[in-house]
């Protein structure tokens, strides 16, 4: 029986971060987060232990997990500044300090894993050959968790598709279809005719890491998972929901437009944030679906918040509804 519910999540400041936090609270876990700027949450009545410590320290680290059976590691660099130098340390850090408290590491993982030769429906088992960048230290990420986990540790690694939630600020969601803040007047739509789109609702992603970490005793040492969440089989099923949950509130249906790449290219020289977002693009242009067959063999069916209220509360979350 799994007694020790105390629980470190790196990145609790961050969309995945902070909504994995809040839900394994809610289920009963001890939450404590590390931040560099813990003092500004000091005041939170949320249930929260917020440590001061900076994730590129790794004794700041190590002794934040001190005494914890699981580490979350949701953090990232913001903007996808400087991927390369800063996420493999910052890895290298939790998985120190998970070998010293015996801790399993969960990862929430994305597709930026899986080039050409692995779609369109992509297994867990399948091919990682990426063809970017961010995709190659996604690669070696996943490499590094798993050799943890062949040297007695255990890990589990949730791939899901794009976030999109009421608190997921920094997604192809709130940057790219909608201006977060505004009400909706026009969605842009990134991705090519007739081309599909992997969404995932960040609670329902959420929801199943918790599950499967009740599960965990009875996973392998390192277990990995795709979410089927929210699947726009034709690249048009995510702004018509978003057209038409906007028109139910307001009575007036916004302009679908196409997201505007060209300006992207123009201005990628000059902003890393921007460069790493057309790095990018081929998702937005050949279909990419995750096989969710493997976790619902385990949890029996996976988290799922009808596609509607998802965004109802996305666009509420994001101060887009009146």
């Amino acid at each position: 029986m799994q007694t020790n519910r105390n629980v470190l999540v790196l990145g609790a400041t961050g969309s995945v971060g902070g909504e994995v936090a809040t839900q394994l609270r809610e289920a009963g876990w001890q939450v404590r987060t590390m931040s560099r700027h813990a003092d500004a949450a000091a005041g939170r009545d949320d249930g929260i232990t917020w440590l001061q410590g900076d994730a590129l320290e790794r004794a700041d680290v190590e002794a934040a997990a001190e005494g914890c059976a699981v580490i979350v590691h949701a953090v990232n660099p913001p903007g996808y500044r400087n991927w390369g130098g800063l996420v493999l340390p910052m890895l290298d850090n939790t998985i120190a300090a998970a070998r010293k408290a015996g801790a399993t590491v969960v990862l929430p993982g994305n597709v930026y894993n899986f080039g050409p030769e692995a779609l369109p429906l992509v297994t867990e088992d399948a091919p990682q050959r990426p063809l970017t960048r961010k995709g190659a230290i996604r690669v070696e990420m996943e490499q590094r968790l798993r050799d943890y986990a062949a040297d007695g540790g255990r890990v589990i690694v949730v791939r899901a598709g794009d976030f999109f939630g009421p608190n997921a600020g920094g997604t192809w969601f709130s940057l790219g279809l909608i201006k977060p803040g505004r009400a909706v007047r026009t969605v842009n739509n990134p991705g090519a005719p007739s081309i599909g789109h992997q969404w995932a609702y960040l609670p329902d992603v959420a929801r199943a890491m918790v599950q499967l970490l009740e599960r965990r005793d009875s996973l392998a040492p390192f277990a990995s998972f795709h979410l089927g969440g929210h699947w726009d089989d034709d690249g048009t099923k995510m702004t018509a929901a978003v057209s038409r949950v906007v028109a139910a509130r307001t009575g007036r249906a916004p302009k679908v437009g196409a997201f505007p790449w060209w300006l992207i290219r123009l201005l990628a020289p000059f902003k890393e944030t921007l460069r790493e977002l057309l790095e990018m693009k081929y998702l937005w242009r050949q279909p990419l679906r995750l096989d969710n067959s493997r976790i619902t063999g385990v949890l029996g069916r996976e988290p799922s918040t009808p596609l509607d209220r998802a965004i109802e509360e996305t666009l509420q979350g994001l101060k887009c509804l009146p």
